[in-house]
C-alpha cells in the first residue's frame, strides 16, 4: 500500500503528496513504512530562507518561486509556521502572501506548525523533506519560522542557508550575531528602499569580518525589496552559485545523528506512561521512599 502511494507521490499526485505530509504530521499508523520506501533524493537541493519575524521572507520567497518557474523548474516550498496556541495548527498569513502559486501546476505550498518545537522548524522537518525531495520537485524551499542560536538545526537540513534581515534591525542582529555566523550562507537585507539601508550594510559587513577569515569566501549580502522583485534574481543566481560550488555534508551528518538519537530515544519511552509514572512517583514519595536518581536505575 505504501509502496503505491509513493509510487503516485513520483508520478506527480499532489493530493498523494498532500496526504502522505498529514500521515506523517500525525504520526499515523504505517507512516514509518511509508518513509522506509522513500527513494534516496539527496541531489534535490534544499534551500532555506530564516530571518526576524517582519522580515519579508515570504515575500522573497514569492519572488523567488517566480525566477524558478520561469526557468521551467518545479519547486516545493514547506512553510514552517508559529504554532496556534489553541491547537497546535499553523498560522497561515504566510500561505496568503504566497496565493498567487497555489493553482500553479509546477508549485507545492504547504504550511507546518512549530508544535513547540525550540528550533524554529516542525519536529518531522527531516522526514517531511524527505517525502517533498522525492516528489519530483527541483527545488525545495524552506522557510522558518525566525532565526537564533536555538535554530541553527536550519543550517544542517538545507544546501543553502539565506538569512533575511531588515534596515532597522541593526540591535536585534547584534544580539542574534553568534548564531547568525553559524547559519548564513548568504544574507539578504530585505526592504532596501528604506532610510539607512545603505549603512546597515556596511555595518553587517563590519560585523561579519572576522567571519570572513573563517570561510573561502566572504558571505554575500545582497539588497533586495522583495515586494517589487528587486534585487531578487541577484539572491537567485547567488544561490545557484552555492549550491554548485559548495558540498559541505558535515552539517548534514550531524543534524542526521540528532534526529536518529531523538528516534532512538522516543522508542525506548513508547512503554512509559507519564500516569503511571506520577501514581508511583506519589505513592513511593508518600512513603517517603522515592529517590530521583535511585528510581532512575529501574530504567537502565
Amino acid at each position: 500500500m505504501m509502496e503505491e502511494l509513493v509510487t503516485k507521490i513520483q508520478a506527480g499526485d499532489r493530493k498523494s503528496l498532500a496526504r502522505s505530509i498529514s500521515l506523517i504530521e500525525n504520526e499515523v499508523v504505517g507512516y514509518e513504512e511509508l518513509l522506509q520506501v522513500l527513494p534516496n533524493q539527496s541531489s534535490v537541493p534544499v534551500i532555506g530562507i530564516t530571518g526576524p519575524p517582519g522580515a519579508g521572507k515570504s515575500s522573497l520567497v514569492d519572488s523567488l518561486i517566480g525566477l524558478m518557474i520561469r526557468d521551467g523548474k518545479k519547486v516545493a516550498v514547506l512553510c514552517v509556521d508559529p504554532s496556534s496556541p489553541f491547537n497546535l495548527g499553523a498560522v497561515l498569513g504566510d500561505r496568503i502572501r504566497m496565493s498567487n502559486w497555489y493553482t500553479h501546476p509546477d508549485v507545492f505550498i504547504r504550511s507546518l506548525a512549530t508544535r513547540g518545537s525550540l528550533g524554529g522548524l516542525h519536529p518531522k522537518i527531516i522526514e517531511l523533506a524527505d517525502l517533498v525531495k522525492s516528489a519530483g520537485f527541483d527545488f525545495v524551499i524552506i522557510e522558518t519560522v525566525g532565526v537564533g542560536q536555538s535554530e541553527i538545526e536550519i543550517t544542517g537540513l538545507a544546501d543553502v542557508t539565506v538569512v533575511t534581515v531588515v534596515p532597522e534591525a541593526g540591535d536585534e542582529v547584534q544580539t542574534m550575531k553568534a548564531g547568525l555566523m553559524e547559519i548564513a550562507d548568504i544574507f539578504v537585507v530585505n526592504k532596501a528602499d528604506r532610510p539607512d539601508a545603505d549603512s546597515f550594510v556596511k555595518n553587517l559587513q563590519l560585523m561579519l569580518a572576522p567571519a570572513f577569515r573563517k570561510h573561502y569566501n566572504e558571505i554575500p549580502i545582497i539588497k533586495t525589496i522583495a515586494t517589487q522583485h528587486i534585487g531578487v534574481d541577484e539572491l537567485y543566481r547567488q544561490i545557484q552559485h552555492f549550491l554548485k560550488h559548495h558540498h559541505t555534508k558535515e552539517k548534514k551528518y550531524w543534524l542526521q545523528a540528532e534526529k536518529v538519537f531523538q528516534l532512538i530515544q522516543k522508542k525506548r519511552m513508547n512503554n512509559i506512561d507519564k500516569e503511571f509514572l506520577l501514581e508511583e512517583i506519589k505513592s513511593l514519595s508518600a512513603k517517603n521512599e522515592f529517590h530521583l536518581y535511585s528510581y532512575l536505575k529501574k530504567f537502565n
